[in-house]
């Protein structure tokens, strides 16, 4: 919840120069939902894309507050962040209105980006693996279909707490997350989808941690407020 339709085109065109027409990764962005034309205008014609922080799962209705999928679209989106934890903590996002929401996004040809990950407590209770199984399982079981699908990894005690997870405990729980796709969608789905890491991703760890096996990029928070730091951390895998 950061930056105005001014700000937010003004740090979009700080981005156009060395990462508009970038080769080595995909790119996007994700203002809050009043930024969204703003920041499509600036970004028309490069390779970054634009996303939604969220939506809802119907098309439309009586649903005050909410945007729906098509909105999106309309707005210039390409992309949505489904399930982020600062949702499931503070706005009662379930796994079960991740399911919905996601199927709502594929529908209308929108690419999700959906999270998951462990408190603090799950961690040092070692529930890591049964917390992110239930996410998978009831956020994702039902779809059919991945290829549009990306997954992002928060450890939600690695988000402004001070506490950063480790490149290898990171790589733990992506090589993990991989094998819950390959048992539930089958080889071809978990050698093609990407799992992005997202815990206080900064330019002096992302290095690091884009070096471990089954990291394939970043769901950047914080760092992606000044265009500098974004722009190395998007170098970093170069």
């Amino acid at each position: 919840m950061f930056t105005d339709p001014s700000s937010a085109a003004e740090l979009a065109s700080q981005l156009i120069s060395s990462l508009g027409s970038c080769s080595w990764a995909d790119i996007a962005v994700f203002p809050p939902f009043t930024s969204i034309a703003a920041v499509s205008d600036v970004l028309k014609g490069t390779t970054i894309k634009v996303g939604g922080q969220n939506l809802h799962w119907m098309s439309e209705g009586a649903f005050t507050g909410e945007i729906a999928p098509q909105m999106l679209l309309k707005a210039g989106c390409e992309m949505v962040i489904i399930g982020h934890s600062e949702r499931r903590t503070y706005l009662g996002e379930t796994d079960a209105s991740v399911l919905l929401k996601t199927d709502a996004a594929l529908s209308a040809g929108l690419r999700p980006i959906v999270c998951v990950g462990e408190t603090l407590e799950q961690r040092e209770s070692g529930i890591t693996e049964s917390v992110l199984t239930k996410q998978i399982s009831a956020g994702l079981g039902r779809l059919t279909n991945l290829d549009n699908l990306t997954v992002a990894y928060e450890p939600v005690w690695a988000i402004g707490t001070g506490k950063n997870a480790t490149p290898e405990q990171a790589s733990d729980a992506h090589k993990f997350i991989r094998s819950l796709v390959l048992k539930l969608w089958g080889d071809r789905t978990a050698e093609s989808i990407r799992i992005l890491y997202g815990g206080s991703v900064k330019p002096d760890n992302a290095g690091s941690l884009w070096q471990k096996e089954d990291i394939d990029g970043f769901l950047v928070g914080g760092a992606s407020l000044k265009a500098e730091s974004f722009e190395a951390i998007a170098k970093s895998v170069r």
